[in-house]
């Protein structure tokens, strides 16, 4: 048979792929540079390599085509604590202690920095922190308070010593609100294609053309950071990584809940010398994964380190795994089951106790809500001048409009998604007995792992204040 060009140099990249494995494995040759760029409060299909036919990203958009899209990465929970201490210690959040948002994990966890400098890489940090305490977290703090947009002190990082690989986290603020970046009249309101987890209203078009803004600005971030790792001298060899982190504030959007578009977060990777330009991968993947993955790619074992706390059952090591074999070409398939933890007491405006836990496999997600009975409250939910407000007075009008509305913040105790068939979670399987076995299984997994994570639900949830620091004055929101 013959091979297509396209054909050949598939097989020799999974043949190359392999062959670097076995050596890495052994002799641990590539120790790639590793710049790392995060946004903030991003939904993932609001870019160009996940579907926005609307949202300029030409950046990142670049760095998918020079890259490798990953489809199906997660984090654990959508808000910014949590979510950055699970990528920096390859923990889930309820097992570190970051599980509510101002959050810090426990006394003794180590972090990615612990673990790069110890195989002799000068680890660093720009922007956002939202970690604690330091002794947990050793970067290097370099920039001040132009953040992650400071392209000088980024460039003197890269540049400041061509023989030791670095690793350089990148946190923007972007697009997090209250969207005063950037440019919105680029996009015109009355033109734009509304997302259907969102209501279609002036409002919601309006707030949408300053968050596309932002992230448009983030973009510009981004393509600095890529020009400074172009002109260093070694592309070829640096491991550029751009992630959305969780999805975005808006009603559905969806910051503070387990749904899809909160947890599931852009994930693109550029290593020339390494991965395969223009490729994407369908591994179901989690930000646990991450440190794992850069650990062996520094030339380390992950699975033979002890992360300074241990499960329920005593084990100590990653709750994430490599997968640096799906950077490689070699799989698709990394895990059989993704999980979600919310925790709401703790957030600005929350609900005194309104924990939400989740669990999906490749098609269904499973969610739980243990307090059900309660209303769910956060800062979108309680202030007038919020967007959910706007939809709650259309709705006044509009039955279908006040439905979605009341949905934000009075859910059943259990919902059942057919992502295949309703990516966006509009239509709750959970009664229909046709899907019993179904969540009999996902419930059976989920149990399995809140009990592997030390995770008892509300009291759980109870607890949380605890993790906040004793100079956090918090309130449960009360009508």
């Amino acid at each position: 048979m013959t091979m297509t060009r396209r054909q050949f140099l598939q097989k020799t990249l999974i043949g190359s792929a392999a062959f670097c494995r076995t050596a890495f494995s052994e002799s641990k040759p590539l120790r790639p540079n590793i710049m790392l760029i995060i946004g903030d409060d991003m939904t993932c299909e609001d870019c160009e390599p996940y579907g926005s036919k609307q949202v300029r990203t030409p950046n990142i958009a670049r760095l998918a085509r020079e890259g490798m899209c990953f489809d199906r990465m997660f984090t654990t929970t959508a808000m910014c604590a949590p979510t950055r201490q699970q990528l920096y210690t390859g923990m889930y959040p309820i097992r570190n202690g970051a599980y509510p948002n101002h959050s810090k994990v426990y006394d003794g966890v180590k972090s990615l920095p612990h673990y790069l400098k110890a195989l002799g890489y000068r680890v660093g940090l720009i922007g956002k922190k939202h970690f604690g305490p330091p002794t947990s977290f050793p970067f290097e703090i370099i920039g001040g308070k132009k953040g992650a947009s400071d392209t000088q002190a980024i460039a003197k990082f890269v540049n400041r010593d061509r023989e030791q690989p670095y690793c350089l986290i990148v946190c923007s603020n972007e697009p997090h609100g209250p969207w005063n970046l950037g440019d919105p009249s680029i996009y015109k309101a009355e033109e734009l294609t509304i997302p259907p987890y969102l209501v279609d209203c002036p409002h919601t078009r309006q707030d949408l053309t300053k968050y596309y803004a932002e992230i448009t600005y983030l973009d510009g971030q981004l393509g600095d950071c890529m020009k400074i790792v172009d002109g260093s001298g070694g592309r070829e060899d640096t491991m550029v990584i751009f992630t959305s982190e969780q999805g975005s504030s808006f009603p559905f959007g969806a910051k503070w809940t387990c749904y899809e578009m909160g947890l599931k977060t852009a994930f693109i990777v550029r290593w020339p010398a390494t991965i395969e330009a223009g490729s994407r991968n369908n591994a179901l993947t989690q930000y646990v994964d991450v440190t794992p993955t850069l650990i062996e790619a520094a030339g380390d074992a992950p699975e033979t380190i002890q992360t300074g706390r241990p499960d329920a059952h005593g084990e100590t090591g990653f709750d994430g795994r490599s997968f640096l074999n799906v950077l490689f070409g070699q799989t698709d398939k990394h895990r059989e089951y993704l999980y979600g933890a919310h925790t709401t007491r703790g957030i600005i405006n929350g609900s005194a106790c309104y924990p939400v836990r989740s669990v999906r496999d490749e098609r269904y997600k499973y969610i739980w809500n243990p307090n059900y009975k309660t209303v769910f409250y956060n800062v979108v939910a309680t202030k007038p001048e919020e967007l959910l407000q706007t939809w709650k007075n259309i709705g006044k009008t509009n039955p279908t409009v006040a439905a979605r509305a009341r949905f934000y913040q009075h859910r059943p105790e259990v919902e059942l998604y057919d992502l295949k068939k309703d990516p966006y979670e509009l239509t709750n399987l959970a009664d229909d007995p046709a899907y019993d076995k179904i969540k009999v299984r996902l419930r059976k997994e989920l149990d399995r792992w809140m009990t592997q994570q030390g995770d008892e639900g509300n009291a759980t949830e109870m607890k949380a204040i605890e993790r906040q620091g004793p100079n956090r004055k918090w309130k449960p929101y009360e009508p």
